[in-house]
């Protein structure tokens, strides 16, 4: 079958006929008819988590699927030929930049009612990834004060609609072309990060979602009350992550070294700071799905492009996209 691969890290993915997924008594065989594409998709490419991703390559990249179940294994009894269905894979077994995949029934939900297969195929890790840092994280209730970094992009436009859901006060930063665009998505107080400062504007806050790291992540703490958490989702990850992901020690050294500093800035204000990588999990997407279906929740597809042209999309999103998701489509 067709599908897109990492032969080489840094080099642009390349086109080619792979084998057919192997599909366990656990598993459903998916035709991906939408795959949504992520930052961590081209961090992966580069090299950038080579460490601590160890993939063996050629790897066939995507993190994101909506598609048409085709077959099912004889343990499977929640889904059956024909069903819409939309997944992040375990982080062991992605591959959706082809034409089908062998998903675990556990990582799968049903795609919500009224979504085309490209609006579902934007879903599953920013949706996946808001829900674990605000509800599993951040325990995010109604009255607390909450801060979503890039509240125009995939992960921010979904953790917004998801925080303003929860009851939180919502601030976000974004540029000024996108203020109106991030306050009809439920944010109460918006920061153009161009011409203005989040951490002289904004107090006391419960929890911040940072998708950006470095120097913003750093000035995020100080928006914090005593107490209060930063969650980062582009590093440095911590020790908890580490041990999580069963790396060697080395490894684990080495990203506790990487994270000590900011370790030790949110300790000194009082404050904590944890990394999160999520991970694929078809009890939340249903979760999820329900907020969709009740209109809670909307995905936001910024262009779609045809299966043949994911590389040219890989390279847009790299580029850097204003609003939401890139999905690339296929049949």
């Amino acid at each position: 079958m067709r599908a897109f691969v990492v032969s080489t890290y840094k080099r642009p993915l390349e086109e080619k006929e792979v084998a057919e997924p192997e599909v366990g008594d656990r598993d459903v065989l998916v035709r991906v008819e939408a795959a949504g594409l992520n930052q961590l998709d081209e961090k992966i490419r580069t090299g950038e988590f080579a460490q601590i991703l160890p993939y063996d390559l050629p790897l066939v990249l995507g993190h994101d699927l909506a598609g048409t179940v085709i077959r099912v294994g004889r343990l499977v009894d929640a889904f059956r030929p024909g069903d819409r269905v939309y997944a992040r894979p375990d982080a062991a077994r992605i591959g959706t930049f082809a034409e089908r995949i062998a998903v675990a029934e556990r990582d799968l939900a049903p795609v919500p009612a009224g979504l085309s297969m490209a609006e579902a195929g934007s879903l599953p890790l920013v949706a996946l990834t808001a829900w674990q840092a605000l509800v599993e994280r951040g325990g995010v209730t109604a009255g607390q004060k909450v801060l979503i970094h890039a509240g125009a992009g995939g992960v921010g436009s979904i953790a917004i609609q998801l925080a303003a859901h929860l009851g939180a006060t919502v601030a976000t930063t974004a540029s000024a072309a996108n203020a109106e665009f991030v306050r009809e998505l439920g944010a109460d107080i918006v920061i153009d990060y161009r011409r203005q400062d989040f951490a002289e504007e904004l107090s006391g806050y419960d929890f911040v979602l940072d998708s950006l790291g470095g120097e913003n992540l750093e000035k995020s703490l100080r928006v914090l009350r005593p107490g209060g958490l930063a969650v980062g989702i582009s590093g440095p990850p911590d020790p908890a992550f580490a041990r999580a992901q069963g790396l060697n020690a080395l490894v684990r050294l080495a990203i506790a070294g990487l994270s000590r500093k900011i370790r030790r800035q949110a300790k000194r204000l009082g404050v904590r700071y944890e990394f999160l990588f999520m991970r694929a999990n078809g009890e939340q997407l249903r979760e999820i799905t329900t907020l969709v279906d009740s209109g809670a929740i909307r995905p936001v597809v910024a262009k779609t492009y045809p299966f043949d042209q994911l590389p040219e999309a890989l390279a847009e999103l790299a580029a850097g996209v204003s609003r939401g998701k890139v999905v690339v489509t296929n049949g």
